[in-house]
């Protein structure tokens, strides 16, 4: 994203979350930052519901918080985004996606999300919500 006003975040998080099967995209915890201001049109345009996490609270959003330590091995904190290129930090998201999690018997993201994917298909549920008419 190129900033974090509330109106752009929230555009961004829709186009990417409306992507995901309904099946799978049903809650959102968020820490306090000021770009989910605009949280309740998020909620309108995904029908996700969103959820706050409390101030100072970080085991509230501990698989967030794991996913921060991991991208410390990639960027130092503090490490402004801005300069590097969307395909690049594709890369980075690409390697964390296919490293192995002890929380999901050592499978990876990409090997549970496809695994949801296709639970999803074989309910014979349509992408974006709903029983298929098959």
């Amino acid at each position: 994203m190129p900033t974090r006003k509330a109106d752009v975040a929230s555009c961004a998080f829709a186009g990417a979350l409306n992507a995901i099967p309904v099946p799978l995209r049903q809650t959102l915890t968020y820490d306090q930052g000021k770009e989910m201001a605009e949280h309740e049109q998020l909620a309108e345009k995904t029908g996700i519901r969103i959820f706050f996490a409390d101030p100072h609270s970080p085991w509230q959003r501990e698989s967030n918080e794991n996913t921060n330590g991991l991208l410390r091995l990639y960027f130092h904190k503090g490490t402004s985004l801005v300069g590097f290129d969307p395909a690049d930090l594709d890369v980075v998201a690409t390697s964390l996606n296919g490293r192995p999690r002890k929380t999901l018997g050592f499978a990876t993201l990409n090997e549970q999300f496809q695994e949801l994917l296709a639970n999803v298909a074989s309910l014979k549920m349509s992408p974006l919500g709903g029983r298929s008419q098959t």
